[in-house]
C-alpha cells in the first residue's frame, strides 16, 4: 500500500475529553472516527486491525467446533416478550416502529434469536451437543461512555452460544471454551486472567470474565499473582493483603478491562422456547444453553492500552495493521527510489504486507514520528547514509536496538 493514496490523517493535538492511551493514539493515528457519543466509524488503518483481531477470534471458535451463521440485528418485540427481557433488560433496548406500526429492538445480546432457531431444528440427543457463534454488531443503550472503544453503543461482537443434553457435557465445554479464549488473548499479545464473577442478571449462578489488568479498567480484581485464584471485587469474600484460598500467597488487587466473558445459562431460555429434545430413555427435556462473548472493538482498544509507549501504538504481529513499514527519508535522491521501490516488489511478491511511504513532500522527522505512531511492527529505513553501505536500517516497534542490514541479506 503507497501511504501517499492511504485514506488517513494523522493528528498533532487531542481533545481535552480523550483520556484513555487507546483513545489517544487510535484518534491520533487515524485508525478511529467519532461520530456521536459512543459511536465509532473504523477508517482503513483501524478496520485492518479489527478484521485481523476478528479473523483469531473465527480461527479459535472453528478449532473447538463452532459453526458461524450470521443473525439480524433488527428483532421483533414479541421474541423478547417470551423471556420477559423487552422491558427488564439493562442496559435498555433500542426500540423502534416500522412504517406498519410495528415494534422491534435492535439486538444487545442473541439469546432468544439462537433459542428460536435452534428449537426448529432439534429433536433428539442426537442432535446435541451443538456450538453457534457469529461476528455481528451490537447495540448497547449505555448510560456512559468512556475511553473511545472500550465502552460503546454500537460495536462488533462475537457471540457463542453452545447447546447441550446435559450438565457434565455443558460443563466440558464451557472450559474448552476458556482455554480457547485465553489462547485468543495470547495471539492478541495480551496477558489475561480468567476471573470469577456475578450473573450479571443472566444467570444466578458465577460467572467469568477474563480481565487484562491495566490501571483505566471499570472493574477491580482481586487476584493472586502465584496461581489463577481471581475473583471480581464485587463477589470476591478476600481482599488485597489477605492470604490466598488456594496457595496462600499475599492476594492483590488491580484495575482491569473485561476482554471477554463467559455465562452458564441452564434452561433461562430453553423454557420459554420449549427448546427441548428426546434423551435416550425417551423422555423430553430442556436444552441446557451458555453464551460466550467477546467485543471486537474493546479488545483492540485494550491491545492498545497493553502495547504501546510514549510515541504510540507497539503492534503485535498478528493484529498489525501491516507487518513492515517500509520508509525512505529522500525519494528526490534517484538511488533512494530505486531501491526502495525493488524492496517493495519483492516485500509484495513475498507475501508480505507493507505500507511503503512514499510520500515526498514529506519531511524525515515526521514520517518517523508518524511511524512510530501508528506501530507497525517491523520499519525499513533508506537513505544516503545507509546506502552508502548498500544496507538499509531495521528496527522493530517498541525496542530500542537499530540493525544494519545488508540489502543483500534483507529477509522478512
Amino acid at each position: 500500500m503507497f501511504q501517499s493514496k492511504l485514506f488517513y490523517r494523522s493528528k498533532k493535538e487531542i481533545p481535552n475529553d480523550i483520556e484513555a492511551v487507546s483513545h489517544k493514539f487510535l484518534y491520533k493515528g487515524d485508525f478511529i472516527d467519532q461520530l456521536g457519543s459512543g459511536i465509532y466509524s473504523f477508517l482503513p488503518l483501524g478496520w485492518r486491525v479489527h478484521q485481523k483481531v476478528a479473523q483469531i477470534i473465527r480461527e479459535e471458535m472453528l478449532e473447538i467446533g463452532g459453526q458461524e451463521v450470521f443473525l439480524p440485528m433488527m428483532h421483533p418485540k414479541a421474541i423478547w416478550q417470551k423471556t420477559g427481557r423487552w422491558d427488564a433488560m439493562l442496559p435498555p433496548l433500542y426500540k423502534l416502529k416500522d412504517s406498519h406500526n410495528k415494534e422491534f429492538a435492535l439486538g444487545s445480546t442473541h439469546e432468544e434469536v439462537m433459542a428460536k432457531i435452534v428449537k426448529e431444528r432439534i429433536a433428539s440427543y442426537k442432535d446435541l451437543p451443538l456450538y453457534l457463534f457469529q461476528i455481528q454488531t451490537k447495540f448497547r443503550n449505555e448510560i456512559r461512555f468512556a475511553g473511545g472503544l472500550l465502552r460503546t453503543r454500537e460495536f462488533a461482537m462475537k457471540d457463542l452460544y453452545s447447546f447441550h443434553p446435559d450438565e457434565k457435557d455443558f460443563q466440558n465445554y464451557y472450559f474448552k471454551v476458556a482455554k480457547s479464549y485465553l489462547k485468543i488473548f495470547k495471539r492478541c499479545g495480551l496477558s489475561v486472567k480468567m476471573v470469577e464473577a456475578s450473573g450479571e442478571g443472566f444467570t444466578s449462578s458465577f460467572t467469568h470474565e477474563f480481565q487484562s489488568l491495566t490501571p483505566v479498567g471499570e472493574d477491580t480484581v482481586i487476584y493472586c499473582p502465584k496461581c489463577d485464584f481471581a475473583q471480581n471485587k464485587e463477589i470476591a469474600k478476600s481482599k488485597e493483603g489477605d492470604k490466598c484460598p488456594k496457595c496462600k500467597a499475599t492476594l492483590k488487587q488491580s484495575r482491569g478491562i473485561e476482554v471477554g466473558n463467559i455465562f452458564p445459562l441452564g434452561t433461562k431460555y430453553s423454557e420459554p422456547f420449549d427448546l427441548s429434545f428426546i434423551d435416550k430413555d425417551g423422555k423430553k427435556k430442556l436444552v441446557i444453553m451458555a453464551s460466550y462473548g467477546i467485543g471486537v472493538g474493546r479488545l483492540m482498544a485494550t491491545i492498545v492500552e497493553a502495547n504501546h509507549d510514549d510515541s504510540g501504538i507497539i503492534w503485535p504481529k498478528e493484529v498489525a495493521p501491516y507487518a513492515v513499514h517500509l520508509v525512505p527519508l529522500n525519494l528526490k535522491n534517484k538511488k533512494i527510489k530505486e531501491q526502495t521501490e525493488k524492496i517493495y516488489s519483492h516485500l509484495q511478491k513475498s507475501g508480505v504486507e507493507v505500507l511503503y511511504d512514499d510520500r515526498i513532500d514529506v519531511g524525515p522527522g515526521q514520517k518517523l514520528i508518524e511511524s512510530d505512531l501508528i506501530g507497525i511492527p517491523l520499519r525499513i529505513v533508506l537513505s544516503e547514509k545507509t546506502l552508502e553501505k548498500d544496507s538499509v536500517e531495521l528496527k522493530e516497534r517498541g525496542k530500542k536496538p537499530v540493525k544494519i542490514v545488508k540489502i543483500k541479506d534483507l529477509k522478512i
